[in-house]
């Protein structure tokens, strides 16, 4: 099958979005022709493009055109929507002359799913929509815009969107559950996760750096890690509170990465010596930062529980490290960490239920055995590889058809 996919960010760029669309179209293009669709570099790339109105290049079996779109830093939200709306209107026009069987859009820029049911309409052609997080619910819940009627209008057309799409993907049980709540039939619906890469059995893992365990550990007995971005979607005033009420009991809240709200994490954080904030390490020592933690923190705002589902809870499973889900009932990393064993919970919005729950953490090391062997039991169900193959599934479901 020809399969054209659209996604404003894909590499150089450095996004979750933009990995995640090179892994699936590195596990697709074996079998299928891909044309990805994308905008100019711009999320913190690896490498800068020149401006042109389209740049193609080949890589392997995939075709990689490139719109000729803004390449504002993301920090600006103006400047970011530049970017999108510069993409969107180059890339629409050219989307319409690529031949294709299928249209694949994700959520980059957050209308994209919008813009690729459009797209399908217009070209007569199949849709399938893989929501990486759920708009417009993210950028309300998250504080991005305030309800009103730009959101009602946006809420409109997506819901249309889901109605179009063949296939609607997710990444969780608990988004599976809101999308269930827009109209769409369940049977539409296929749970996709991003899992993790499990090695083999009996493969031994890379050795740890040791001064990257020293610089995570800094010196504390009970290391609380949270890797990954500091974006809208965390309860991190609850984290802070908590991190003080704990600081003379020689606990430790590392944040390591950075986001749209570290600044403010920073800011709330300030005079705390047991909050501290790390860069990103590079990816060769991602092992040995999962590693050097006693437990990771996983967080989700109460309001966005499937709206947004945090990938990174399988590479800590991986690791063989537990968890410490701060997140409502309904997210998948409490709800399945708490029936497999791997994961603690506290509500987002209690600080006192948290620290209580830090606490007996500490003072049990037999749990703490128990949920590291619980998270390595657990992940082999979350294969990457696995996980994967579904997006073929569903391109043979379409093909059939």
């Amino acid at each position: 099958m020809k399969i054209l996919l659209l996604n404003l960010y894909y590499p150089p760029d450095t996004s979750a979005t933009a990995k995640m669309a090179h892994t699936v179209v590195d596990t697709i293009s074996i079998h299928h022709r891909i044309t990805v669709l994308c905008g100019r570099p711009s999320y913190d790339p690896t490498e800068r493009h020149p401006w042109r109105p389209y740049q193609t290049e080949n890589v392997d079996l995939v075709r990689i055109i490139r719109a000729g779109s803004t390449e504002f830093p993301r920090f600006n939200m103006k400047n970011r929507l530049m970017n999108y709306l510069s993409y969107v209107m180059l890339a629409l026009p050219r989307a319409l002359f690529l031949n294709c069987d299928v249209v694949l859009a994700m959520t980059d820029p957050p209308f994209q799913g919008i813009v690729g049911a459009f797209l399908a309409m217009l070209k007569r052609k199949p849709y399938v929509y893989n929501i990486r997080d759920l708009y417009p619910d993210m950028a309300v819940g998250g504080n991005i815009v305030a309800p009103g009627a730009l959101t009602r209008i946006w809420e409109r057309l997506n819901r249309w969107a889901l109605g179009r799409a063949e296939r609607v993907i997710v990444l969780g049980e608990d988004m599976r559950a809101r999308i269930i709540s827009k109209g769409v039939a369940p049977l539409r619906i296929v749970v996709i996760r991003d899992g993790a890469e499990i090695p083999p059995p009996g493969k031994s893992l890379p050795p740890r750096d040791p001064e990257v365990i020293r610089a995570i550990r800094g010196g504390f007995s009970f290391v609380l890690l949270h890797a990954g971005n500091l974006g809208f979607y965390g309860a991190w005033n609850t984290l802070v509170t908590a991190a003080r009420k704990l600081s003379k009991e020689g606990v430790a809240f590392v944040f390591v990465g950075d986001g749209a709200e570290r600044p403010a994490v920073q800011a709330a954080a300030a005079g705390a010596d047991n909050i501290r904030f790390l860069d990103y390490f590079p990816a060769a020592q991602i092992p040995s930062v999962l590693a050097a933690a006693d437990a990771h923190i996983v967080t989700v705002k109460r309001g966005l529980e499937g709206v947004v589902v945090p990938s990174k809870m399988y590479g800590i499973l991986a690791a063989g490290k537990p968890i410490v889900a701060v997140a409502p009932r309904e997210s998948d990393v409490r709800s399945l960490g708490v029936k497999q064993g791997f994961a603690v919970a506290a509500d987002p919005d209690n600080h006192g239920e948290l620290v209580s729950v830090i606490r007996h953490l500490m003072a049990d090391g037999r749990k703490l055995q128990s949920m590291e062997a619980a998270a390595r039991a657990a992940a082999p169900s979350y294969d990457r590889v696995a996980e994967l193959q579904k997006y073929l599934e569903i391109f043979e479901h379409i093909r059939a058809r």
